[in-house]
């Protein structure tokens, strides 16, 4: 029988698997579907760039005055609504839909890894367990559920492109200029970028809103409101001197050098997804395969990552952080050298999917540590540092997007390159920190609480206390 815990974890598990079945899916296929004047990339970039925006100022106050389970359930409609958008492809479609998905997208993933950690936290309580630990399972299990979304989205893509009469092989003279080794200066317009029939993107949209709404309904019937009481409490409390720190909570956690030197490992989890779905879904599978062979491609790649997400949600408890982080390092670094001089052609089908597979190996690492790291080191402020986290990640998202059609893609792969390396050095750095200076547990805010006897009508009391918290 498992625990009430658990269950919540596996329900938040099964949600996201659900709707990034349909945002996954949809974002492997930007780059190649909506190709013509790079217009799936740019909506891409719009994602993250409101991302940005959200996550300055919206996580911390939707969870504590809604609470995680709803703030999940509110953003997860607006992820539905990039599904209408690519059901009527056109700028004023994919541009709003795509900025009310990154509204959503912040709080989304702020509420999940708080719960998580909250959760975790918990049961390491009841177990007498370390609760860096029992974190770090959860988060292993959440990943090894959600990763698997890949494969149902990229799944449902693949079977249903194969419907496509248009499909037509690629001549050789085009496939000079796939991959990293000619630059050609028409960056959307290379290779067998045919765009599927319009029924089919029909039926596509049509699967991805359905397991979107899907996901909604699981989380508002199965999942507990396990900060309820606390969202109830704060609702109650709040005044303007408290609206405006929580407000400004995610830039007041920016003083903490400790997340200064996490920038660089957190951007370079955007730049190495946004990659992999927009330059190498592009350049080396459509290109020299075609579109319908995308989905089976990123397919290897969802079932990878979500099978290693599990085994180093477990095995970090015996190897350490910095063992698996140095191990996604040297992955990831040995596919880009490997990518800077691969000629992608037809013939040589399983070389497609060695990548997919060794980057879910790693990226695997890069999601399931650097979440639990910040679940970790910022205890106390779990909203503001994973929506820091969000933000950070997004720049990243939107930094590679914007450049995607301007620069040639070897030169993409150097500043892939370069930011490994960059993120390596500030990581390394904050695990010397932590070393010297260990974090403390989770018990000062709540000692306080307990101590000031805090009633329903201490708002300057309550306020002192959020002043008073370690940064």
């Amino acid at each position: 029988m498992i625990s009430r815990n658990t269950k919540n974890v596996l329900v938040v598990s099964f949600g996201f698997l659900f709707l990034f079945t349909a945002y996954g899916g949809l974002q492997s296929l930007q780059s190649s579907l909506n190709a013509e004047e790079g217009m799936g990339v740019i909506s891409l970039s719009v994602i993250y760039g409101t991302i940005i925006l959200s996550s300055m100022f919206l996580p911390p106050i939707m969870i504590k005055n809604l609470g995680c389970k709803w703030t999940i359930f509110i953003c997860m409609a607006c992820y539905i609504s990039y599904s209408f958008g690519n059901l009527f492809p056109g700028w004023p479609s994919l541009i709003a839909t795509s900025a009310i998905l990154g509204l959503g997208g912040s709080p989304l993933w702020s509420a999940k890894c708080t719960y998580l950690t909250i959760t975790g936290n918990r049961q390491a309580e009841k177990e007498n367990k370390k609760g860096q630990d029992v974190i770090n399972q959860y988060f292993g299990m959440f990943f090894l559920i959600f990763q698997s979304s890949a494969v149902w989205g990229n799944l449902m893509s693949s079977l249903i492109f194969q419907q496509d009469a248009s499909v037509a092989e690629i001549p050789e003279d085009r496939l000079q200029f796939c991959g990293a080794a000619l630059c050609n200066e028409n960056f959307t317009t290379t290779g067998n970028f045919t765009r599927p029939e319009q029924n089919l993107v029909n039926i596509l949209m049509g699967c991805y809103i359905g397991v979107g709404v899907l996901a909604m309904i699981l989380v508002a019937v199965f999942l507990d409101n396990i900060d309820g009481e606390e969202a109830k409490n704060f609702r109650k409390n709040i005044g303007n001197q408290n609206f405006c720190s929580t407000f400004l909570a995610t830039f007041s956690l920016l003083r903490d050098k400790r997340l200064l030197m996490l920038i660089p490992l957190t951007m370079y989890s955007g730049f190495e997804q946004s990659f992999l779905a927009g330059e190498y879904t592009k350049n080396y599978v459509t290109c020299a395969l075609g579109i319908h062979y995308v989905g089976f491609v990123m397919i290897c790649f969802g079932a990878v990552n979500s099978l290693s997400s599990y085994l180093f949600g477990k095995l970090a408890q015996y190897t350490g952080r910095i063992a698996l982080f140095c191990l996604a390092a040297v992955i990831n670094l040995s596919c880009v050298i490997a990518l800077l001089f691969w000629r992608p052609h037809p013939d040589q089908l399983p070389v497609f999917f060695v990548f997919p597979a060794l980057w879910g190996m790693a990226d695997a690492v890069w999601q399931t540590q650097t979440n639990a790291l910040y679940g970790t080191l910022f205890p106390d402020h779990k909203e503001a540092a994973f929506a820091n986290y969000r933000m950070w990640e997004s720049l990243g998202f939107v930094i590679a997007f914007a450049y995607s059609t301007y620069i040639c893609l070897s030169t993409k792969l150097y500043i892939l390159i370069a930011v490994l390396l960059l993120n390596m050095l500030t990581y390394f750095w904050v695990e010397y920190n932590e070393y010297r200076h260990p974090t403390a547990a989770l018990k000062h805010s709540t000692d306080k609480l307990d101590e000031m006897n805090l009633k329903d009508t201490d708002t300057e009391k309550y306020q002192k206390i959020i002043c008073q918290t370690k940064i």
